[in-house]
């Protein structure tokens, strides 16, 4: 068969090289071989192929899939070939070349053309070798994905001379990669499969990894001496890699030493060998206590009637006497240690693209801590507010997301509109609560404590009374679905990314309101000394109320983009509370650079305890919490502490 093949393949190339005036049609190129393709054989199929894949007519993959999968039928009476589509118990004849539709006909009416397996699998090594000489690029690298799913020794060939003329570069790469992946598999010579590994050495990808692995299956063996010439993977000592017992009963299971019956065993002797009250001459009432009944099985052992016990010392001796070992499937040792080698480099990669893949999490958890926590911290370090209402903030700003959907269904429009409509709502809400409850309150905490925490309360039970109890959706638009790959290691959600964007976008903001306007100059003047700022004609009373809104006007932009994520819930904003006041803190209070620091800390700090136990988030958070609690015992004004009133002047 390979040496038909290769004549075949060889003819292919030749009538590849000689230029085709004009492109025949596909019908044409079949009818000049109607017997061989209405009746395939092993014999036959060669020469159609090869003129198939000289002449490329249009169709013609097409053709050769559906021609292996028993697709074609030909009319009797004209000799022309074509598809079939079902239509009820009729089957409606398509043309080959131009696919239009043509009469209704049985399966009587034509002959269903059957290739044997023979003839299939040359029909699939000929979709390969057209596949990858397409002039289509897509058509090349969907060729390849199908030599990745199907990997075959015969495709080799094929595979290495469509790399000589491959005209794009980068499917050039793809396809040597997927040569290495052959020939490390299927190569005949040890040294082109070496070679082949060693080009694997380093390849993440999921393919390279599974045919390394494939290279380095083991199965457990077990002797008195180690087998000749066999590729030992490794030496299993039972009591240090294995149970004694688990080995003696591997032995067993080997036909290398007696069965040791088991407790079930035992129980099932002793019942089947009972006479006059007793068993081996036990009273059948002492039979209760095990020891009674080892005692008794010992007694049928003795009278022959039962499989002896095996003692620990046996089982011991019987181990002690055999070699437990794990040998390759794969018996050349040099490419078992070229794949070992080879993945070990793998494994290295790996771990330092999931310690990547964990920092970009961290940054991407601490840019949403960031955000959830910087108007807190402009309310809190200005004022001396404890804010519990501030997550409703949050989750009223995911609210006014999800009406804007409503009304807007297209997504990137109504994202554009409830950002500045969230930040809006929530900046009356929150100048509204200043007004009416906060400025009554100043320097009373305990008060501002338990009165902020009351309307969180109520803004809770008014969200389940409007929205209901049930998670309302707020859904990203397409380009902020899915998520970017970097490899088949790490990627992060296009989401996350723009979320990340958008707290670095409100850290500039932030940093040029209090740096280069004047309500920041303000803001910073009632911060540090409010009693002198007054006297420079600064009113603290609309300071304070800006500077309120400003805060909960951002928690309502936070609230959209966390929404966009996760589920908008009248409790969502309980959530990030907690989290908000330990970003606040630790960083350092009313400081736009302290909070950023205090959300990286807090968002490294749980993806990397979660990293040494990422089964159990709830104990990756208590954790947490622990060390930010250790912390500000040592450094309770935060990382980046700020002179004035924020720090207890």
């Amino acid at each position: 068969m390979r040496m038909m093949f290769r004549a075949a393949y060889l003819a292919v190339l030749v009538a590849l090289s000689t230029p085709l005036a004009a492109q025949t049609p596909l019908q044409d190129v079949l009818q000049a071989h109607q017997g061989a393709v209405a009746n395939p054989s092993r014999g036959t199929v060669g020469q159609v192929l090869a003129a198939l894949l000289a002449a490329e007519p249009p169709g013609t993959a097409e053709f050769l899939r559906l021609w292996q999968e028993r697709e074609v039928v030909e009319e009797p009476g004209s000799g022309l070939f074509y598809y079939t589509r079902a239509e009820g118990r009729a089957l409606v004849l398509i043309d080959i070349d131009t696919g239009a539709e043509g009469p209704e006909v049985t399966t009587r009416d034509v002959n269903q053309i059957r290739p044997n397996a023979g003839v299939r699998r040359d029909i699939g090594a000929a979709l390969v070798r057209f596949g990858l000489t397409a002039s289509d690029p897509a058509r090349r690298l969907a060729a390849l994905e199908a030599i990745g799913r199907s990997p075959d020794p015969e495709q080799i060939p094929l595979l290495a001379e469509s790399i000589i003329d491959e005209p794009d570069a980068r499917i050039r790469v793809r396809k040597e990669r997927v040569l290495d992946l052959l020939n490390a598999r299927f190569a005949t010579d040890t040294a082109t499969r070496v070679d082949a590994i060693e080009g694997l050495s380093g390849d993440i990808s999921t393919e390279a990894r599974r045919a390394l692995n494939q290279i380095l299956q083991t199965t457990p063996g077990v002797g008195e001496t180690l087998p000749e010439g066999s590729n030992i993977a490794r030496i299993r000592v039972p009591g240090t890699d294995m149970a004694v017992n688990s080995a003696y009963d591997e032995l067993a299971g080997a036909g290398l030493a007696p069965v040791r019956p088991g407790r079930n065993a035992i129980r099932d002797a002793l019942r089947g060998n009972v006479s006059d009250g007793a068993v081996g001459g036990v009273p059948l009432h002492r039979l209760s206590a095990p020891e009674a009944r080892l005692e008794a099985y010992a007694g049928l052992q003795a009278a022959g009637l039962v499989t002896p016990l095996v003692t620990e010392a046996e089982i011991r001796a019987t181990v002690d006497a055999h070699v437990f070992f794990d040998a390759y499937t794969e018996p050349d040792q040099a490419v078992t240690d070229a794949a070992r080698a080879a993945l070990d480099s793998t494994g290295t990669r790996i771990k330092a693209f999931q310690f990547l893949g964990i920092t970009l999490d961290a940054l991407s958890l601490a840019s949403i801590f960031f955000l959830a926590a910087i108007g807190l911290a402009i309310t809190f370090g200005v004022m001396r507010v404890i804010n519990m209402a501030h997550g409703e903030f949050i989750m009223m700003g995911a609210y006014t997301g999800y009406v804007v959907q409503t009304f807007i269904p297209d997504y990137t429009a109504s994202l554009i509109v409830a950002l500045p409509l969230a930040f809006a709502v929530t900046f009356g809400a929150g100048v509204a609560m200043e007004r009416l409850v906060i400025r009554h309150l100043y320097t009373r905490p305990l008060e501002t404590l338990l009165a902020t925490f009351g309307i969180s309360i109520a803004l809770q039970q008014l969200a389940k009374n409007i929205f209901g109890t049930q998670a309302r959706p707020l859904t990203a638009p397409d380009w902020l679905a899915g998520a970017i790959s970097i490899n088949d290691i790490v990627s992060i959600s296009t989401i996350r990314v723009a979320i990340f964007v958008l707290a670095l976008m409100f850290l500039a903001m932030l940093l040029f309101i209090l740096l280069r306007t004047r309500l920041g100059l303000e803001v910073r003047a009632v911060t540090q000394n409010p009693g002198m700022a007054a006297s420079m004609g600064i009113n603290p009373d609309k300071i304070n109320m800006l500077t309120f809104g400003l805060g909960s006007g951002i928690a309502g932009v936070a609230g959209v983009a966390i929404g966009l994520y996760a589920q908008v819930t009248s409790e969502m904003g309980s959530a990030y509370i907690v989290q908000s006041f330990m970003t606040v803190v630790v960083g350092g209070v009313g400081n736009v650079w302290g909070t950023l620091a205090g959300a990286g800390l807090i968002g490294f700090l749980q993806k990397g305890i979660e990293w040494f136990n990422p089964s159990n988030t709830l104990a990756a958070q208590t954790y947490m919490v622990l060390f930010i609690i250790l912390f500000i015992q040592f450094r309770p004004k935060g990382i980046i502490a700020l002179k004035g009133r924020a720090a207890g002047d």
